[in-house]
């Protein structure tokens, strides 16, 4: 067999101890199939044979079944190359845990963020693939896509430009993709495999029987996923000879893969609370675990959680994951048979309360994740306090990282629990806590991507389960995300929608909400009669429910419609409206604001006098609401009016003094403190919080 090689989680026996111990991560021979690849970099493609330019990326496949090291070798080929690709490697997993294909509009999602460029909420794969192709025009990365499942997720992602490479990882020919030649993986060679072995067992007993080591080789086909947890073993039964797992494994027979009997014959060996743990963690969201996730699932302290993880990884059944703080991997390869054992040796209704313990586990904590940005809130800190410690962070910025560290994982966790469908009330309290926590620590814009998804399966939810006031709240948080990338037409789909749903629940609020917001999207499309319209439905709601705030303000709205449609009789008249319930409710600045619309509504309808007049009336409120901004602004058009009108002395008047209450408020705001922009208030899709 052939030189190569394999990534191990760097577990070598520890001086001390006898056990593994973690160590830097290192990589095994390979050299054929490293060589074999560069030389493919380099190689002429078809078009530049034929004379052209290539159109799009090259791209190297590796192929070959889990837990033959097909990741490892695309890292080390990444990491040789790394210097030549100046804005660095982009890295992609194409397919889930349990081998679901990951939509190519997630993927895009994930990439686009890495590279910091702004994504839509809502856009879908081909915008978004074609987003990401554009991003990648006039850059120069290497991009890995891990466990390709076909060639269109590949074709979807592939750059546009020959500046870039694509290292696709799959379990075999990508057929569709032009001019890939596949580097199949086998087994590793003799050498690199006694060498993973003498890691995690020390030279000693590898040398003392070189023919047992051999023999165990074979047993294991070379496969490293199965040497890591052969290598595991011996670590773990220091007294034992490398003969007596051959034989072992030998006496097994041909019952399953090399990889399913090394498994079974190390999965054994483990106390029976390491087996059950091992079992449960095929829960884990997207195969990642940490030690609150292991200690949910088990129903165990957060110590003893730690404790099996730690001795899971060292046996080879988990790996590192690579992100900050202890988090760890199921590696693929293993998730079907964690699976098969889980479904076999424990009851559904554990299974469930597993999954249960795990989203309940992850609610308390996205809830004490955004009670510590609420520093100001007494009952944040009560809320705080009657948790658990191990569920508390010491500062927002810890509760940030762990939010943005673990956000893979959450988002997962939701996707589960969606389609499980035997959990909606834990699915739907996970969902409206990531939801707070998100928008506490990144904000509503920064975090609308995410969101979007978070809201659909809430829709989900609803329409499964025929809730129709969740329905509601999720279309509406829909459609305001619609809205504000551009959609306006799909929002005012979803606006009826809501309206419908909110008017089967019953629900007031949502009914008013989603009444007002059809009559927006009736504004942004420019079909000003149907806005007027709809407006005047929302108003007669409030009226009827005594709202005189909400009323007030949706008298200017209609006003703002007719003046837009150049009715200005019929603004006049809605800003008069308006401008009474302001001064009914007592709201000063609104008032203000309203007279200030007033006038401009009169000198668009030739009215300049009484423009001036209401002007100055409007500058008069707006003095005592303290408005600076809104008194220079008015005295600005002041002054034009008055120009208009012949007197530009008291032009110039007014003007200066707008310039000086600018000037004052410019210099207010330099010495003023930042305040946080990090407050937001969104309405729930759940009542819990």
């Amino acid at each position: 067999m052939t030189d190569q090689a394999v990534a191990t989680g760097g577990n070598e026996l520890s001086q001390d101890a006898g056990r593994p111990a973690t160590t830097e991560a290192q990589f095994l021979g390979r050299a054929r199939e490293l060589k074999e690849l560069l030389v493919d970099m380099e190689r002429a493609g078809l078009d530049t044979i034929s004379g052209r330019k290539a159109p799009r990326a090259r791209v190297l496949l590796i192929a070959g079944r889990p837990g033959y090291g097909r990741t490892a070798l695309a890292e080390q080929l990444a990491r040789q190359v790394a210097h030549r690709y100046r804005d660095g490697v982009l890295r992609a997993r194409l397919s889930e845990p349990d081998g679901t294909p990951v939509p190519t509009e997630r993927t895009a999602r994930e990439l686009l963020t890495a590279l910091g460029v702004p994504t839509p909420a809502g856009a879908d794969e081909d915008e978004l693939g074609q987003t990401v192709r554009e991003a990648l025009a006039d850059r120069r990365v290497l991009l890995l896509l891990d466990d390709a499942v076909a060639a269109d997720q590949v074709d979807a992602l592939l750059p546009d430009t020959p500046q870039c490479l694509v290292v696709a990882v799959s379990g075999g020919p990508l057929t569709g993709i032009a001019d890939v030649r596949p580097c199949t993986l086998g087994g590793l060679d003799t050498k690199a495999a006694l060498e993973l072995l003498n890691r995690y067992t020390g030279s000693v007993r590898i040398t003392v029987d070189p023919s047992a080591a051999e023999r165990l080789v074979e047993e294991c086909a070379g496969q490293p996923a199965a040497l890591v947890l052969a290598g595991g073993w011996l670590a773990a039964h220091p007294q034992a000879a490398v003969a007596d797992l051959a034989k072992q494994l030998r006496t097994a027979g041909g019952e399953g893969t090399p990889l399913a009997r090394v498994f079974r014959l190390s999965y054994a060996a483990l106390p029976g609370a390491a087996q059950r743990m091992l079992r449960l963690l095929s829960l884990a969201p997207a195969g990642l675990v940490d030690p609150h996730t292991a200690s949910a699932l088990a129903g165990c302290s957060l110590e003893t959680a730690r404790a099996a993880l730690d001795d899971a990884t060292a046996l080879g059944f988990l790996r590192g994951a690579g992100s900050p703080g202890p988090q760890y991997e199921v590696p693929g390869c293993l998730q079907p048979l964690l699976r098969t054992l889980a479904e076999n040796q424990d009851r559904p209704a554990e299974l469930q309360l597993a999954r249960a313990r795990m989203l309940e586990r992850t609610v308390r904590l996205l809830q004490s994740c955004r009670a510590t940005t609420e520093t100001d809130s007494p009952q944040a800190r009560e809320k705080l306090a009657a948790l658990p410690r191990a569920l508390r962070f010491p500062s927002p910025r810890a509760a940030e990282e762990w939010l943005r560290s673990r956000q893979p994982a959450l988002l997962a966790c939701a996707r589960l629990a969606v389609a499980d469908g035997e959990l909606d009330t834990l699915a739907r309290r996970l969902m409206a806590a990531l939801v707070r926590a998100m928008v506490a620590h990144f904000g509503t814009q920064a975090a609308a991507p995410e969101l979007y998804g978070i809201h659909r399966l809430v829709l989900d939810i609803a329409e499964r389960r025929e809730l129709p006031r969740e329905q509601a709240a999720a279309l509406l948080n829909l459609a305001d995300l619609d809205a504000q990338t551009g959609r306006t037409a799909q929002a005012l789909a979803r606006y009826r929608t809501a309206l419908d749903a909110a008017r089967a629940a019953n629900d007031p609020y949502a009914t008013g909400r989603a009444t007002e917001s059809v009559g927006g999207a009736h504004q942004e499309l420019g079909d000003y009669d149907r806005a007027a319209d709809w407006y005047g439905r929302a108003l007669a709601l409030r009226l009827a429910r005594d709202e005189r705030a909400d009323a007030a303000r949706l008298y200017g709205r209609i006003a703002t419609v007719h003046t837009y449609a150049g009715r200005y009789g019929e603004a006049q008249r809605n800003w008069r409206a308006a401008i009474a319930a302001h001064r009914r409710n007592g709201d000063v600045a609104a008032h203000a604001r309203a007279l200030s619309e007033l006038a401009r509504v009169q000198e668009y309808a030739g009215r300049p006098e009484e423009s001036l007049h209401t002007c100055h009336e409007a500058v008069e409120w707006a003095r005592r609401a303290e408005d600076a901004r809104l008194q220079a602004a008015l005295r600005i058009r002041l002054a034009d009016t008055l120009e208009r009108l012949g007197d530009p002395a008291a032009a110039r008047l007014h003007r200066g003094v707008a310039e000086r209450m600018l000037g004052e408020g410019r210099q207010e705001n330099q010495s003023a403190p930042r305040q946080d922009a990090n407050a937001y208030e969104i309405r729930g899709t759940s009542s819990e919080d």
